[in-house]
């Protein structure tokens, strides 16, 4: 709300910043209603199609995120690396095509991980070993051999998380490369951004990693890994990138004291 109502925060940074924050309440709100009902009532029940609606919204969400995350990333790199040119490259035109490009892939990739669990056939046990409804639980669920259908999820949602963050630490790498021909007081400022973008990445990138590029073998970790990287990493992410910030910090304090 911050960045949508103050008019100090227009790059694209608090542009994509904007777009991180809304979808971390997404899809953080993807699981943990359900997960508050399922722990104070005494019959954990979900249908069938909301099953599915939760597979889809989670996939869509996260995925976003991790785009995003690229977004911002090549931002930081332009704003570093290529300043003269930073305002003809991250122009308002070329920020919003990059976003509509990362909302289709986002869906496209749900759409996927949905319809590999519409076509498994359940007819045996109902019962989800885990928190929230996906598709690596629900394969243990079918009543067929899923040994094809494992490697195809590995590929859709491993590939990505894999292939992402191998950009963004390249990305960084070069970031952090070009910081030699900067004066001191550029560097120091570079350098915190970047610190605050690779722990955000790590954070959410390696419980992701963790949990789509396993082998299909249950483990103790599976469901604290899952809660994290869906609630915990979507409540971290504002604060890490807000409270560090001196223009979202201003910005928050003028709007309160109006308010006031």
């Amino acid at each position: 709300m911050t960045i949508r109502y103050s008019q100090m925060l227009g790059g694209p940074m608090y542009f994509f910043l904007f777009y991180l924050s809304f979808a971390d309440a997404c899809y953080s709100t993807t699981t943990a209603p359900r997960l508050i009902i399922d722990a104070i009532s005494k019959k954990k029940i979900i249908s069938y199609n909301e099953c599915m609606t939760q597979i889809f919204a989670a996939h869509f969400l996260g995925c976003m995120e991790i785009f995003v995350l690229i977004l911002m990333s090549f931002d930081c790199y332009v704003a570093i690396c290529k300043p003269l040119r930073y305002t003809t490259v991250m122009s308002q035109r070329v920020c919003g095509a990059l976003l509509n490009l990362a909302w289709v892939g986002s869906c496209i990739h749900s759409l996927l991980q949905v319809f590999l669990v519409l076509k498994l056939p359940f007819c045996g046990p109902n019962v989800i070993d885990h928190c929230f409804c996906d598709v690596q639980p629900l394969l243990k669920l079918a009543c067929m051999d899923t040994y094809v259908i494992n490697p195809l999820m590995v590929f859709n949602s491993g590939a990505i998380c894999m292939e992402s963050f191998i950009i963004l630490i390249i990305s960084y790498v070069f970031i952090l490369c070009s910081l030699s021909n900067k004066s001191a007081e550029g560097r120091k400022k570079a350098l915190s951004t970047c610190t605050f973008h690779i722990t955000v990445v790590l954070l959410f990138f390696l419980p992701c990693i963790f949990t789509y590029t396993c082998p299909p073998i249950t483990f103790p970790v599976d469901k604290m890994v899952a809660v994290f990287y869906t609630m915990g990493t979507p409540l971290l992410n504002p604060l890490i990138y807000s409270l560090r910030n001196r223009g979202i910090k201003n910005s928050i304090r003028k709007l309160w004291c109006n308010k006031r």
